[in-house]
């Protein structure tokens, strides 16, 4: 096998750089002169800074209660009557919410109209 004609420098020996190129950009373009840089004396106004607001306590947020299971039922002498019907499809337990005209399920989206 033929050796390799790299040339290795000694140990502790710094490798020799080659010198860089331009980079040519096209061919034919015309280099323009670099942008006039400002004088270090001219600077600008300062820039005022917004005033800030002193931070306090933020309101509590306002929550929705949750509706217990009183506002589904009437307790009276008789017993306890259902004040709005189960959902057909998904059976006991899933009531469906009035809408005025119009009964649904919020679980499956069943729909039934009120007679008017």
């Amino acid at each position: 096998m033929a050796e390799k004609s790299k040339e290795k420098g000694k140990p502790g020996e710094k490798p020799t750089e080659k010198p860089s190129e331009k980079p040519r950009g096209k061919p034919g373009a015309v280099e323009k002169p670099a942008a006039p840089v400002a004088p270090a004396a001219v600077e600008a106004p300062p820039v005022e800074k917004p005033v800030e607001k002193p931070k306090g306590k933020k309101p509590p947020k306002v929550r929705k209660k949750e509706k217990g299971a009183y506002t589904r039922y009437k307790v009276d002498e008789k017993g306890v009557t259902r004040l709005r019907p189960y959902c057909e499809r998904c059976g006991q337990g899933f009531f469906m919410a009035d809408h005025g005209d119009r009964y649904s399920c919020g679980h499956c989206g069943f729909t039934r109209y009120k007679r008017a």
